[in-house]
């Protein structure tokens, strides 16, 4: 959705400005504020005419609180600013967009790693390993269990696709066999 992609790289670029070189220690507050802001609940409130932006900040706040997060000065900031325009839907992709600031400051991307078994702790650092190698830099994996791929891990990394699982081989086979 390149609308709410627009909406959100000035907020998580601000952020990310103010929050100098310490923007890993607020990925963990942005990734659980997204979380909060994709509840369909919350966000029907926060649409609600006879509702404050405050009343949201201080629910949201409360929630957030309750499990265990207390919000730096600085994403509390983000928030109201947010509230105060009527953007709360765009906070999953401020998060994201600020994830993506600092991980390219710090050299490391995402990725994501499907696969149709569930991977140990010793494979998955020997894959991370290999797939640093072949990515050409650090890496930050996440484990996804997808049946669908039959066997084989499928790697996105940023906009790059490594996919050897069996169902993309036998696609393969399948148009070389139809063509």
């Amino acid at each position: 959705m390149a609308e709410l992609a627009t909406i959100a790289r000035p907020y998580a670029e601000a952020l990310y400005k103010a929050a100098g070189g310490n923007g890993a220690v607020l990925k963990d507050q942005m990734a659980a504020l997204a979380a909060l802001a994709g509840d369909e609940g919350l966000r029907q409130f926060a649409d609600n005419p006879k509702v404050s932006s405050v009343q949201v900040f201080d629910l949201v706040a409360g929630v957030a609180l309750q499990k265990g997060l207390s919000l730096d000065s600085k994403v509390a900031n983000l928030l109201r600013a947010v509230l105060d325009n009527g953007r709360l839907a765009a906070m999953p992709e401020i998060a994201t967009q600020f994830q993506a600031l600092v991980n390219a400051s710090s050299g490391v991307s995402d990725a994501l790693i499907q696969s149709a078994f569930p991977i140990d702790s010793s494979q998955l650092a020997d894959t991370v390993a290999a797939l640093e190698k072949r990515f050409a830099r650090k890496l930050n994996a996440t484990v996804e269990i997808t049946p669908e791929l039959i066997g084989g891990v499928r790697v996105v990394v940023g906009d790059e696709v490594l996919d050897t699982s069996v169902k993309a081989r036998l696609e393969q086979m399948k148009v070389a066999l139809t063509a």
